[in-house]
């Protein structure tokens, strides 16, 4: 198979991947191009050296994170896209119509917004259900240090959480 074919076919495969990181990592729509872009070049030179045994999977999260948090660091620092918890985003009721699922959705959308480029991309693969092992492979981190992470950056979203019920 052609290096051209495999490409096209790594991404017509996991585009499910691409979107969710960039989705994650980037609101405007011009951003999101940028992005993509970006993330399919960095796929095109490293598929050359792909070692087969990592699993497909962790290969491209490892990539498109990589980027993603090299791309936000670029672009979303200089922009000073920094969103707080205190700015009452989530002072708001959900219309009627919306249900209660997309208004959790939106609640954990903004958590995520507000964490760093890493703890993003920690919480991110977490909430992907990825276990440790795989998480500290594609982050380059151990598994301790995943555990750790994640359950501080819980016990910051349940104290965030709590605080804003009342």
């Amino acid at each position: 198979m052609s290096k051209k074919a495999k490409f096209i076919e790594i991404i017509e495969r996991y585009r499910g991947i691409l979107y969710k990181v960039i989705t994650i990592y980037c609101t405007d729509d011009d951003d999101k191009k940028d992005l993509e872009q970006e993330i399919l070049i960095q796929i095109w030179k490293s598929l050359d050296k792909y070692n087969d045994t990592y699993a497909m999977t962790t290969w491209l999260y490892r990539i498109s994170m990589n980027v993603a948090i090299s791309h936000y660091r670029k672009t979303f620092k200089t922009k000073n896209r920094t969103v707080s918890l205190d700015a009452g985003l989530f002072k708001f009721t959900p219309a009627p119509e919306t249900s209660e699922r997309s208004y959790e959705q939106n609640v954990l959308h903004k958590l995520l917004s507000a964490l760093n480029e890493f703890d993003k991309a920690l919480m991110f693969l977490y909430l992907e259900d990825k276990d440790y092992e795989v998480i500290a492979d594609v982050l380059g981190i151990t598994k301790t240090n995943v555990a750790t992470k994640i359950s501080r950056i819980k016990n910051r979203w349940k104290q965030e959480l709590t605080s804003l019920k009342h």
